[in-house]
């Protein structure tokens, strides 16, 4: 959505079916696809899963792969500008870390972005000052999932259950996920922030 509003004609490409995805689909192999595609496209963006780099990871079960070196090989292979956006800790190179806080958005959520040509710089700092949702509330003996707008609430984690669907809609700028798919995305404010940059390029590049 974030690249959408910033210009670009969209094309997602998932190996799963993604049925609440806006914009035009092709159920595929990314890899393969863009090995296949790549001439048709000015810029690529990749999301890799992020398991095996997430904070998380042992807490899941099974192996995850990395696919990080071989998607960054693909793109670089295509010669065109890209993204690769992952979880803090993934092994980017050159990473710009992004957070909503930077957007004026109600959500804690940093994200790292390989960029080709690198940006070098956010667009601010990270303001976290005030309550979140999740331990907080926890230690404070509220067991109901917290509010925004009812317990002083400022900021959206949006991960695993501690926040309403509704509200982690309105503070991620996202209203047509479900709460599962939430819990994997970025905000737009994000992607259009690289995207214009990104377009800005093009514009000047032969």
């Amino acid at each position: 959505m974030g690249y959408h509003l910033a210009g670009f004609d969209v094309t997602g490409v998932d190996i799963e079916p993604q049925k609440h995805y806006p914009f035009r689909f092709v159920q595929a192999n990314a890899l393969e696809y863009l090995a296949e595609h790549w001439p048709e496209y000015d810029v690529f963006h990749a999301s890799p899963p992020c398991q095996v780099h997430s904070v998380l990871a042992h807490l899941s079960k099974g192996t995850h792969l990395d696919l990080i070196p071989d998607t960054r090989s693909a793109l670089q292979s295509s010669g065109r500008p890209y993204v690769i956006e992952n979880v803090a800790g993934a092994p980017l190179i050159n990473p710009l870390l992004l957070c909503g806080s930077m957007f004026g958005l109600k959500v804690q959520r940093h994200r790292l972005f390989e960029t080709v040509p690198t940006i070098w710089f956010p667009p601010g700092p990270c303001v976290h000052h005030g309550l979140a949702t999740g331990n907080v509330m926890r230690r404070r003996g509220i067991k109901r999932t917290p509010s925004l707008r009812d317990d002083g609430i400022e900021f959206v984690s949006v991960v695993g259950n501690n926040y309403l669907a509704a509200e982690g809609r309105m503070a991620m700028g996202i209203d047509w996920m479900t709460k599962k798919e939430l819990s994997q995305a970025i905000p737009p404010a994000y992607t259009k922030w690289i995207g214009d940059i990104l377009l800005s390029y093009l514009a000047t590049t032969p």
